[in-house]
């Protein structure tokens, strides 16, 4: 299904007049202001949270506006095309759906209804590691329509081959490596709430389905004893619910829930990762990789002198590096860095159709989204994640064309004043 602008323009005004409202709020800033009412507060808390003072979330959105579009006039606008294409395919839009964990805290479809709109509107879902219903689940719902899968690299080589292999055989086209989360940052508003919801076993489903990670869980784990509380106990019936199965009784006094909490938390990621181990991926598959992450020209350098496919510049929403450059400002560093050797794809901050078109004036092929479409899916499900993806291909599909530009590739640093 391809969105045209001023078809999904009309629709919304035609539906306003039978009184018909849009099933989430088309402003970013009232649909978070919805969502933050409707989530418990520590869901609403691990979406919209950043690192420290969270200094590099609002970078990400100010240094946006910054930058000001310089529309052009007379130049026969009435046929525009925002397809792109990576790695031989194409799509009919420059978005990406990025991946984000824990959906279920926002909706209980949650990775499902995400893949089912993203179908809807042909859009590329990359699969997160942390999702809260596996690959195979969401995969069986979107046909044929395309997806990647992002891998978070764990300390154990055999289970980052099954997650790889498990992609390749659930139909993704690429594989997106995270680089900057080999720890949590420092979370303020998660800490604050003393929340985690790895330890209630959600956002796990990708380990909890995976062969190999069930062989690893049978290894021992150092025991902390905690205090006994009515909350650890909710934690434990949680925990329980999550876990694969469908009998509560037997899950519970298997064990195997705590086993698989105790050997994600300690095993889920790998701060010992370094350049050399991205040979090991090369060996596994003969997919795309792009690193997702990379901020700095030099590693932009690195990557392409690596083999990699693309690179996602990204400083993961702002939420693990403080005081992190944004990722519009490091674009065009890395653009000029890989010389259009690999494609560059950027994330983090982008909430409009103005903000995609900046994007693509400073050299970006594609960008990804994260909390609106979170946002979308608390605010009204599968529909609401499909209304903020047409409104967001909307929006930047009429900037375009109001700027002047027919085609994502007429699109360039002339179209803006820094």
């Amino acid at each position: 299904m391809v969105v045209e602008s001023l078809t999904r323009q009309r629709e919304i005004y035609l539906d306003g007049f039978a009184g018909i409202k849009p099933t989430v709020p088309v402003s970013f800033c009232e649909l978070e202001k919805a969502v933050q009412n409707k989530l418990l507060p520590h869901s609403f808390a691990y979406f919209a949270g950043g690192a420290g003072n969270e200094s590099t979330l609002r970078a990400n959105q100010n240094d946006f506006e910054k930058i000001k579009i310089i529309p052009r006039m007379l130049r026969n606008v009435s046929v525009r095309d925002a397809s792109i294409e990576l790695f031989g395919q194409k799509f009919h839009s420059p978005i990406l759906i990025a991946p984000v964990g824990v959906l279920e805290l926002a909706h209980k479809d949650a990775d499902v209804a995400v893949g089912k709109a993203a179908a809807s509107v042909n859009i590329p879902y990359i699969f997160s590691s942390q999702a809260s219903r596996s690959m195979e689940e969401v995969s069986s719902v979107m046909g044929n329509n395309p997806r990647w899968f992002q891998l978070y690299w764990s300390k154990s080589h055999e289970l980052v081959k099954s997650f790889v292999q498990r992609a390749e055989k659930c139909g993704c086209s690429a594989i997106v490596v995270t680089l900057d989360t080999t720890m949590l940052g420092w979370r303020t508003r998660d800490l604050e709430m003393a929340y985690l919801p790895f330890l209630e076993g959600r956002g796990i489903a990708q380990y909890t389905s995976d062969p190999v990670f069930q062989k690893l869980m049978d290894e021992a784990e150092p025991q902390t004893k905690r205090k006994i509380t009515w909350q650890s106990i909710n934690g434990l019936i949680q925990m329980t619910k999550n876990y694969p199965g469908t009998s509560f009784f037997s899950k519970l006094f298997s064990g195997r829930q705590i086993k698989a909490v105790q050997k994600f938390i300690s095993i889920y990621s790998n701060p010992a990762l370094a350049w050399d181990d991205l040979k090991y991926l090369r060996e596994v598959t003969n997919l795309p990789v792009l690193l997702k992450g990379i901020l700095h020209a030099d590693d932009a350098r690195k990557a392409v002198d690596f083999g990699m496919n693309g690179i996602i510049v990204s400083n993961h929403g702002g939420r693990q590096v403080d005081g992190s450059i944004s990722t519009i400002a490091a674009l065009p560093s890395i653009v000029d860095a890989v010389q259009n050797k690999i494609p560059v794809l950027m994330d983090s901050g982008i909430r409009g159709g103005a903000d995609i078109f900046k994007a693509f004036a400073l050299g970006a092929k594609a960008v990804c989204i994260g909390r609106p479409y979170v946002y979308g899916l608390a605010a009204g499900g599968e529909q609401g994640v499909k209304e903020v993806l047409q409104n967001m291909i909307t929006d930047f599909e009429l900037t375009m064309g109001l700027a002047g530009c027919k085609s994502v590739s007429e699109i360039s640093k002339e179209n803006i004043l820094l």
